[in-house]
């Protein structure tokens, strides 16, 4: 049984959210102008200004969510029917969407097995004639292997795409930000993620073409400087002025929320050490821990264990490859194997929080370790 009834705090309450004065004040501020769509506001753009200041990017799109973010990129990207992108399929639906919408084909390449994180040297094999881009997730907080992705994309004049929807001020190896390597980086502010206004998105990027092809696509192909003259081809993912004010509140307070997750991951791993099978991420000073991985050797078990002991687990973190999906038929069983035995039998998610305390942290550890012990005594 549990060994307290307190819940650990979660993204659907306040003690696992950062939502305070600020984003109050915020909220009023746009009531009080009565400016709620940000085509005739400031919030949105001062929210674009403060995300390019943050990541020193040349331009950043402020849209309606993470998934508007990436369709935002793959349409600057070019990608049409018959273009092919690949990307993992250990990630959400919201990565590949946007592909299957501009009639382009998401081509799946298999993972790191220590990580989840794609496989550069699997990218590599699955391109063809058809690749217009390559989508990278850097998966729960962490780095994917992204200099070889770039290498891989220069060679072959590819777009690469930074998924960083659970990476905000997660670094790679070399210290540099998630998200300023590739052609363009998308982030997410859903419910979920480190910092949230329930839903929202941005793309940033250097590259200026790139920038007006996305702003046009956010707002209908419109310009609006030079009057009602529809450019390209666009939809309506504009971020609200109401969202934009509550994100750029939120914006603030993203260091924190990874410096704690830091602190905490760190007290998590070096409680863990030492624990035979069963292997602990290691502690990267760059990774954003969006949530915690594990990997044991039988994930269905060790989740239902844990819930009962009071800590929430998702095994395998999908039920299901994407390419196993019913929206995204044609796909073979066994495409990729790694990816396939990551969620069927191995890897174990823990949602983490900014809101845990260390003793809730020692609660995890003494959970894990209790799971962990009962398992290899029977």
């Amino acid at each position: 049984m549990p060994e307290r009834e307190m819940p650990l705090p979660g993204v659907l309450g306040p003690r696992g959210r950062t939502i305070g004065e600020e984003e109050r004040a915020a909220v009023l501020r746009v009531l009080d102008s009565a400016v709620l769509c940000s085509a005739f506001g400031s919030e949105a753009r001062s929210l674009e200004a403060e995300m390019t200041e943050l990541y020193s990017r040349g331009e950043a799109i402020a849209c309606s969510s993470g998934t508007a973010a990436l369709h935002l990129a793959v349409a600057a990207a070019g990608v049409g029917p018959g273009d092919e992108v690949i990307t993992t399929p250990l990630t959400d639906f919201g990565t590949v969407a946007p592909v299957v919408a501009q009639g382009g084909r998401a081509v799946f390449a298999d993972v790191r097995p220590e990580d989840g994180n794609i496989d550069p040297g699997a990218v590599e094999a699955a391109l063809t004639p058809r690749t217009k881009a390559v989508i990278a997730v850097h998966l729960f907080g962490a780095a994917a292997g992204i200099d070889a992705l770039r290498a891989i994309c220069d060679r072959h004049g590819l777009v690469l795409i930074e998924d960083c929807a659970q990476a905000w001020l997660g670094e790679d190896s070399a210290g540099r930000l998630l998200g300023t390597v590739g052609d363009i980086a998308c982030f997410s502010l859903q419910q979920y993620k480190h910092i949230t206004a329930g839903d929202g998105g941005l793309a940033i990027t250097d590259d200026p073409g790139l920038a007006r092809h996305m702003r046009l696509f956010m707002d209908k192909g419109w310009d609006r400087a030079e009057g009602r003259i529809h450019r390209e081809m666009g939809l309506n993912y504009r971020m609200t002025e109401l969202t934009a004010a509550v994100a750029r509140a939120q914006l603030t307070k993203v260091a924190d929320v990874v410096r704690v997750r830091r602190e905490r991951a760190g007290q998590l791993v070096a409680a863990l050490a030492g624990l035979e099978r069963v292997t602990v991420p290691e502690p990267l000073p760059g990774h954003a821990w969006w949530l915690f991985p594990l990997l044991v050797e039988d994930n269905s078990r060790w989740a239902k264990d844990l819930q009962a002991e009071g800590v929430p687990t998702m095994p395998g973190y999908l039920e299901r490859p994407l390419y196993a999906n019913p929206a995204l038929p044609g796909y073979p069983p066994g495409l990729c194997p790694r990816a396939e035995r990551l969620i069927d039998r191995t890897l174990l998610a823990l949602p983490w929080n900014e809101g845990y305390t260390e003793a809730d942290v020692e609660h995890i550890a003494r959970a894990i370790r209790t799971v962990h012990d009962r398992a290899y005594a029977r």
